[in-house]
């Protein structure tokens, strides 16, 4: 029985307070050693007192700050939306005494209690605050994790299809567990969509114990699965998968050529997702679609040439570039030199097109930057996801760009493609019925999120307050000024033992301050897109709070994983039984040792690893040297990171105990495994004293130091930033340092004279930074431009996807209904498909308005024996356009007809294909669709004109029906035929609509310069394109079927 939350009053702060609790969000507790909590505190009563505010007659200016923001937070609508969430915290709070009591056993049959009582009719909501109380004492059990209140309300606005706005640290992770469980009784499945594949793995292993424990079944997408995997993953309950591979089996399903290459759950493969880190999923990514390609061209030959033209071309004098738009315009001068060199009279010359190719390869020398946008492996050019730092090694850019970086680095070219499926994000989550994110930052996209998804974003309160201190940012008017004042900092902070995390926007900055570290020989690691960095991606992560530790990094925000001051205790363990085992058990070891790590492990605490724990670690080296000489030494190293990764997965599910017993069983084979869990348990227990200890000494230092080297284009992405540090109360500080050569202010030619003379006039030296009120504000008002700029480009960008949004589903509808419909649903939309195409021919030729012998009746009977080919011929050669009006005017004269055996008079009768009652009433069917459709205009020969096109209809549908039956093969192989072909039709018509599409939607834009709407112009033609690609599709299926049975032997195999 839910209870009321406690009574409010307000203290003169305006701020609630959420019970308090001792516990940390994401700190390990063994299972072992879990006691429940003897309280909570309720919400506590207050009273206005005269007293704060007589002392607030005279304030400070921290206090009048504080006061004022205060003041703000209680007066917005976010400050009420939390307070009513309260409630059910309250409610969840009452069941929790109940719950606990409970036997595993007991809290497991949780589930299908609920399941059962939603059969009966209840609603989520009716459940919603005993099943979070359910999770919640779960995950006590499993991971020594308990919910805060406040995650408690983060998974409350999960489940209400909001985005929850929470601090980095705060747990959104195991908030998730809470509105994934309760949507996934409903048995329709829950997607849990994270930016990678090591997030969603570790995710599914970590929070799916808790799903698993409660009897759900939890599935994991990852790449390189095969077909069978994916869809077994997908029947889960709960499904953990990364954006990509979500967006790219939707297309794949919908280019599959049979049910059994589906491996969504269709009809409806969407139901509820929970996107983690939604802001960079739905705004960041939002830019680039999804492609998939086909069918190469054969013009890969040219980019190279194109790539020596650009050479010749000098920007200024034979072409202008926009930073902004990443656009190049050609100048007279450069046309001439181009054409001279290319040995043509025409760049745009149809018959020999080379503008295009010289344009690709200016961009690709201006715009894409080696270390930046991407970098070259293995003969390879391979795409940096700007937002993460990560190499994308699938992705390549569309429209030539990506042939053209080749060609200007030398590689082998890739041939063109052609797009065959694409879709956004944007688009690909609004299929979700019920969509929700959570990220730490969103507040500042909000507009942006309510006209695009409808999804509010509510900011959940931190457990503990922040206290975070984000200095001013500091302006030079050099870059050079900028990185050795970095520098300057980064060795002071050093000095004092703080570990730092310095943020840079490519791997070419986080060198170039790598380089300057190294010659002042301070340690340091670097975290970047290059595979000798990226290999130790989780190992500096683990590192990065540690005292001492010095991080730079290419877009840490993106990287989805919290900094712990002291250090990482799991990973830590982890990394010492890695270094312990693996180099016996493989020869593959990747050589990944760089200088800076050397140094950098020397700086740091040496972890103090106990007795037992040494012992236990000889035994593991003991067992796996035996293992080694054993098998030859013959492992692969990932085979060697799978054993250890399987022992630490082991060593959760037994007790220490346990493990024991294992490890010392007689065998024939040596228990590597169980003494690799037994060592990591121990070790574990080493690492989290010794960084315990060491993090409260980091916390009395300051905590991390977060540096950013440059504003990004949004204030949200810096908020990501500064959000590693002062995770959960912890201290911290930030820096933000940038000069005025940055990229942004360049790339958006914002005027920075201004503050150049500023600076000048206030010193003499360039390398002195600059900390003003005004001097900030206007650099973030810079930033809020170019904000603004990208919002514009987003949101054009979405309004043109809508207009594609609804013909793809009409499409993908249509092709699924195909796909997965039985054989009658085939048969019906071939007997759709001849319909239609009759009616088009007959529309085409008269008017209801006149009479028929204004009609074109010998072109409407040239156009459908066209259709019908030889099958039509032998019972149409010989009717002529007289013949055909002398039987339309016996019919208008007509008193009464025989609709079920309709024929017109002295005209062929339909073979008699409609036997049965299923036939006869699918001909009754179309009779009542050509009635009442309004697809033919009110006049005098209105009835004459549906008369013709039921006639003209019934014999094309009942001539195939007799065809196919003199055929004489099974039913079934009929209807495979049928299903390929409508959907081979169907795919060859859309992809070259896609083709259309994207180059329409490049060529309305000109169309502005005649003060024509884009978008609109976009909207008419895209329109009629479509309807012109559904026309097409119909017509080729219809005469690919009549040709195919009409003389199968001849046929050739379908393409």
């Amino acid at each position: 029985m839910a209870t009321t939350v406690p009574a409010f009053s307000y203290a003169p702060s305006f701020a609630i307070k959420p019970p308090h609790t001792d516990a940390n969000a994401s700190s390990f507790i063994p299972p072992s050693s879990l006691s429940h909590p003897s309280s909570f505190s309720p919400l506590r009563r207050r009273r206005f007192t005269r007293a704060p505010v007589v002392a607030a007659l005279a304030p400070s200016k921290g206090t009048l700050g504080s006061i004022r923001k205060s003041l703000n937070d209680f007066m917005s609508l976010n400050y009420w939306v939390v307070r009513d969430y309260y409630r059910l915290v309250s409610s969840v709070n009452s069941f929790e005494a109940h719950i606990q009591k409970l036997s595993d056993e007991q809290l497991t049959a949780k589930t299908e209690e609920f399941r059962r009582r939603l059969g009966r009719g209840e609603t989520l909501g009716d459940i919603q605050a005993e099943a979070f109380a359910v999770v919640r004492e779960a995950a006590w059990r499993k991971l020594g994790m308990r919910h805060f209140d406040v995650q408690i309300i983060g998974g409350a606005v999960l489940h209400d299809g909001s985005i929850a706005e929470m601090k980095t640290g705060e747990g959104k992770t195991l908030v998730s567990t809470l509105a994934a469980y309760l949507n996934a009784l409903t048995g329709e499945g829950v997607h849990v969509v994270t930016v990678n594949d090591y997030l969603a793995q570790h995710d599914s292993e970590w929070m799916g114990s808790v799903h698993r424990f409660l009897g759900l079944s939890v599935g994991l997408i990852q790449k390189g699965m095969n077909a069978a995997e994916r869809r077994s993953n997908y029947r889960c309950d709960i499904t953990y998968t990364n954006n990509s591979e979500l967006g790219f089996d939707y297309l794949r399903d919908n280019l599959a050529g049979n049910r059994e290459d589906l491996v969504m759950r269709w009809p409806k493969p969407f139901h509820f997702a929970i996107v983690d880190e939604v802001d960079s999923v739905l705004i960041d990514e939002g830019r680039n679609p999804l492609l998939i390609s086909g069918e190469a061209s054969k013009d890969a030959a040219r980019y190279p040439v194109a790539a020596k033209v650009a050479e010749l071309l000098v920007q200024g004098t034979h072409y202008n570039v926009e930073l902004k738009n990443e656009s190049v315009e050609l100048t007279e001068e450069g046309i001439a030199l181009a054409e001279m060199a290319l040995e043509t009279n025409d760049l745009w010359d149809e018959n020999d097109p080379w503008a295009r190719f010289v344009m690709n390869a200016l961009k690709a020398k201006e715009f894409y930057r080696r270390d930046v946008e991407y970098i070259v492996r293995d003969g390879k050019a391979l795409i940096i996801n700007e937002l993460t730092g990560r190499v994308e090694e699938k992705r390549r850019w569309s429209e030539g760009i990506h042939q053209a970086v080749e060609a200007k680095e030398g590689l082998k070219i890739q041939a063109d493609s052609v797009v065959v499926a694409q879709i956004t994000y944007q688009s690909l989550f609004k299929l979700y019925p019920k969509l929700s994110g959570m990220t730490g930052t969103a507040k500042t996209e909000e507009r942006e999120f309510l006209k695009m998804f409808q999804m509010p974003v509510i900011e959940v309160p931190t457990n503990l307050p922040n206290i975070r201190k984000d200095l001013p940012i500091q302006a030079f008017a050099t870059a050079r000024g900028k990185w050795e004042q970095v520098r300057r900092e980064v060795e002071y902070m050093f000095r004092q033992g703080r570990p730092i995390l310095v943020g840079t926007t490519s791997v070419e900055n986080s060198e170039l301050l790598a380089g300057l570290l190294w010659e002042w020989n301070i340690p340091h690691n670097v975290l970047n897109a290059r595979p000798k960095y990226a290999a130790r991606e989780a190992e500096i992560v683990a590192q990065a709070g540690r005292k001492h530790a010095i991080t730079i990094s290419t877009n840490m925000a993106g990287r989805g994983t919290d900094i712990i001051l002291g250090g990482n205790p799991k990973m830590l363990a982890r990394e010492i039984i890695e270094d312990s085992v693996i180099h016996l058990l493989t020869q593959q070891v990747p050589n990944v040792e760089l200088a800076s790590e050397t140094v950098s492990r020397q700086v740091l605490p040496k972890i103090k690893v106990g007795s037992s724990s040494m012992a236990l670690l000889a035994k593991a080296t003991l067992m796996a040297k035996y293992v080694s000489k054993s098998e030859g030494r013959n492992w692969t190293y990932q085979k060697a990171k799978s054993l250890i990764t399987e022992a630490i997965q082991f060593s959760l599910s037994y007790s220490f105990e346990e493990l024991e017993e294992l490890a010392n069983e007689d065998s024939e084979f040596y228990p590597l495994g169980p003494t690799v869990a037994l060592a990591y348990v121990s070790v574990l227990k080493d690492c989290e004293e010794h960084c315990l200890h060491e993090g409260s000494e980091v916390k009395r230092l300051g905590g991390l130091h977060v540096i950013g080297t440059s504003l990004h284009e949004s204030r949200r992405i810096d908020n990501q930033l500064r959000g590693r540090a002062g995770r959960q109360g912890d201290p911290g500080s930030t820096r933000f340092m940038v000069s005025l050569q940055d990229e942004m202010f360049q790339k958006f030619n914002f005027d920075t004279e201004w503050a150049v003379r500023l600076i000048s006039k206030i010193t003499n030296d360039e390398d002195m930074p600059i900390e003003g009120d005004a001097i900030v504000k206007q650099l973030l008002g810079l930033q809020i431009n170019a904000e603004k700029f990208f919002f514009s480009i987003r949101k054009s960008l979405v309004e043109f996807d809508e207009v594609l949004e609804v013909q793809r589903k009409h499409v993908y509808d249509l092709r699924q209904l195909i796909l997965t419909g039985d054989d009658e649903s085939c048969s019906q939309h071939i007997f759709q498909y001849m319909q239609a195409v009759v009616d088009e021919i007959v529309f085409s030729n008269i008017n209801p308005m006149k009479h028929p012998c204004t009609w074109s009746l010998s072109k409407l009977l040239k156009e459908y024996m066209t259709i019908g080919g030889k099958l039509l011929h032998e019972s149409f050669g010989g009717i002529t356009d007289d013949s055909l009006l002398t039987s339309l005017e016996q019919l208008n004269d007509a008193g009464s007809i025989d609709i079920v055996n309709f024929s017109l008079p002295n005209l062929p009768t339909p073979p008699n294909a409609f036997r049965g009652i299923r036939r006869k009433s699918s001909s009754l069917r179309r009779w009542l669709v050509i009635c009442s459709d309004d697809l033919i205009e009110n006049g005098k020969y209105r009835t004459t004109s549906n008369l013709l096109r039921k006639y003209l209809g019934d014999f094309l549908i009942a001539s195939y029906l007799n065809v196919v039956e003199e055929s004489g093969y099974e039913d079934k192989y009929v209807k495979e035929i049928e299903r390929a072909v409508l959907l081979k039709t169907l795919d060859c018509f859309w992809r070259d609509h896609l083709v259309n599409m994207n180059r329409l939607s490049s060529a309305v834009n000109i169309r502005s310069f005649g003060h024509r709407n884009p978008l609109e112009e976009y909207k008419i033609d895209g329109c009629r394109f479509f309807i012109s690609m559904l026309s097409a599709t119909r017509r080729l299926t219809v005469e690919a079927l009549l040709q195919h049975w009409s003389s199968p032997m001849e046929s050739l195999e379908l393409s």
